[in-house]
């Protein structure tokens, strides 16, 4: 569970995700943006512009387990990528999340 980041190296420009299964979620935009169906349509017309072999995907931040199994982790992913955003501020011209209203 964790925060990733997909980086294009040419532009600098990021986009930050959560996912319980973190590298799970990295595969699964790896494969939509490869596939040209990946839901942020600006990281996609990058993507196809610029080529798979000028983006990054890295895990930037983990979430420990609780011992409990029935824990529901989705409000503190949720936080840790609020975080994130409000950390690396990833709008505009320096990355391809939106502002949230």
């Amino acid at each position: 569970m964790g925060i990733f980041q997909i980086k294009n190296l040419v532009n600098g420009k990021i986009f930050i995700g959560r996912g319980l299964n973190v590298q799970g979620i990295i595969n699964s935009a790896k494969f939509q943006l490869a596939h040209g169906s990946h839901i942020n349509s600006e990281l996609q017309k990058d993507y196809k512009h610029f080529g798979e072999q000028n983006f990054s995907f890295e895990v930037i931040d983990y979430l420990d387990p609780k011992e409990d199994p029935d824990y529901d982790y989705s409000r503190d992913l949720a936080s840790l990528e609020e975080i994130w955003i409000e950390k690396l501020e990833p709008y505009g011209d320096r990355g391809y999340n939106k502002p949230k209203p």
